[in-house]
C-alpha cells in the first residue's frame, strides 16, 4: 500500500518485488514500484509473487519511526526509515525513505546526498535536514499540515543522530516494557 508504514521500511532496506504474469517473472525494486498516486508498474495480469527483503546488516544503523495521532492501527502522518552505513563515524551510504511526505513513499535522495561522505555529526545532519525541502513538498490533510510533516521529517533524522550518538538522551514520550 502506498500509505502503509511498511513501504518506507522496504525501500530503505533495498527490498525487491518479484512480479509474475503466467510463466514470466520480473524483478522490480520496491522504490520503483509506485509511479504516482494509485499507479504502479504492474502490467495487466501481473501480480506480486514474492517480496525479497535483505536483512539489515549489523554494522549498519537502522531506525524506523511512525508518527501518527494514535499509537496503534492508524495511518501515519509521517513514517521515516533510515538505513545508514557508518565507518569511523563517517556516512558511507544512506538509504532514507519516508511515507506521508508525497503522493507515494519514496527515498529522500537530496537528504542522502547531503550525508554521504560527511561525518555523522550535528552540522552534517543540519544540512541533510535542509535538503529534505528539495525532496518533498508535502500536502496538508486530516492527518497533518504540510509544515508539520516537513518539520517532523527533519526532526526524525535528528532523532536518529541523537539516539545513535547520545543513547542516554531521552527522546521518547512513552516507554513500553
Amino acid at each position: 500500500s502506498p500509505i502503509g508504514d511498511m513501504t518506507p521500511v522496504l525501500i530503505a532496506l533495498g527490498a525487491e518485488l518479484v512480479l509474475r504474469s503466467g510463466d514470466k517473472t520480473r524483478t522490480v525494486a520496491v522504490q520503483d514500484y509506485f509511479v504516482s498516486y494509485k499507479v504502479t508498474v504492474l502490467q495487466p495480469g501481473e501480480f506480486i509473487e514474492l517480496i525479497r527483503i535483505p536483512r539489515a546488516k549489523p554494522e549498519h544503523l537502522f531506525q524506523v519511526y511512525k508518527i501518527s495521532k494514535r499509537l496503534e492501527d492508524d495511518i501515519s502522518a509521517v513514517c521515516g526509515a533510515f538505513y545508514l552505513h557508518l565507518v569511523d563515524n563517517q556516512v558511507q551510504d544512506a538509504r532514507i525513505a519516508y511515507g506521508g511526505m508525497a503522493e507515494i513513499p519514496k527515498r529522500a535522495s537530496h537528504c542522502e546526498a547531503a550525508l554521504v561522505g560527511k561525518p555523522w555529526q550535528q552540522s552534517s545532519v543540519d544540512q541533510a535536514m535542509l535538503a529534505l525541502g528539495k525532496d518533498f513538498s508535502p500536502i496538508s490533510d486530516f492527518r497533518a499540515s504540510a509544515e508539520y510533516r516537513q518539520r517532523v521529517a527533519a526532526n526524525l533524522l535528528h532523532r536518529v543522530l541523537l539516539e545513535s550518538s547520545e543513547p542516554a538522551t531521552p527522546v521518547r514520550v512513552t516507554h513500553y516494557a
